[in-house]
C-alpha cells in the first residue's frame, strides 16, 4: 500500500512537471515563435534544470507537443490488449474508451488544446510534426487491433475501426474547441460514436 502510494506520488509529480514544461512552451511559442525562446527560458520559469527538461523531452518540439509516443503507446496497448479479443463490435468500443481514458488522465481540456492550436498558428511547421505523431498512433493502433483480433494489418474490418476512431477523435476533437462548446469531450467521443452506430445499422437494413 505504501509503496503505491508512493508510485502514485512520483508518477502525479512526473505528469505535473511534464504539463508545466509544455504549458509554458506552448505559451511562448505563440507570444514569440519557435525561435524566439530557449529551453534554459522554459526551465528557469518551470524551475526545473536543463538536464529535467531532457528527461521529460527530447527536443523543444516535443515539449510543445507534449507528447510522449513511445510511453503513451506502451499504456495504450497494454490497456487495450487487456481487455482481449471480444468480436469486432467490442472494437471501436474498446479504443473510443481508451481514448476517453488517456484524455481524462492526461488532464487535457480546452484551455490545453486551445494553446497548442495557437503555437501551430503561430509556427505552421508544428503541424506537420503533430500529423506525424498522429499518423504513428494511427499505425500503432491498426497494429494492435490486428494483432488482438488475429488478423494482417491490411484487414479491412481493422482498417475500418481506425478510420472511424480517427474522425471520431476528429469530430470531437473540433466540437469541443469551439467557444461556445461546454459538453465534456468524453460525452461529446460517446455521442459521435453512437450516431456511427446509428448510420451504420440503418445502412445495413436498406442494404438488406
Amino acid at each position: 500500500m505504501i509503496e503505491s502510494a508512493e508510485l502514485n506520488r512520483r508518477e502525479r509529480k512526473r505528469q505535473d512537471t511534464a504539463e508545466r514544461l509544455t504549458t509554458i512552451s506552448r505559451r511562448l511559442t505563440a507570444e514569440r515563435g519557435l525561435s524566439g525562446f530557449t529551453i534554459e527560458e522554459v526551465c528557469e520559469e518551470a524551475d526545473v534544470s536543463r538536464r529535467t527538461f531532457f528527461n521529460y523531452f527530447p527536443t523543444k518540439e516535443d515539449a510543445i507537443l507534449g507528447v510522449d509516443p513511445a510511453e503513451d503507446a506502451e499504456h495504450f496497448a497494454r490497456d487495450f490488449l487487456d481487455r482481449g479479443s471480444r468480436g469486432w463490435g467490442a472494437v471501436l468500443d474498446d479504443l473510443t474508451e481508451l481514448v476517453i481514458e488517456h484524455f481524462s488522465n492526461a488532464g487535457v481540456d480546452q484551455d490545453a488544446h486551445r494553446a497548442l492550436h495557437a503555437a501551430i498558428e503561430r509556427e505552421p511547421k508544428l503541424l506537420l510534426s503533430f500529423m506525424g505523431v498522429t499518423r504513428q498512433r494511427d499505425r500503432q493502433a491498426l497494429e494492435l487491433v490486428a494483432h488482438r483480433e488475429g488478423v494482417g494489418v491490411d484487414d479491412p474490418r481493422a482498417q475500418a475501426a481506425i478510420s472511424l476512431l480517427s474522425a471520431i477523435i476528429k469530430g470531437s476533437v473540433e466540437e469541443y474547441l469551439e467557444p461556445t462548446t461546454t459538453t465534456a469531450f468524453s460525452t461529446i467521443v460517446r455521442e459521435r460514436l453512437a450516431a456511427i452506430r446509428t448510420v451504420t445499422a440503418a445502412t445495413g437494413k436498406a442494404a438488406q
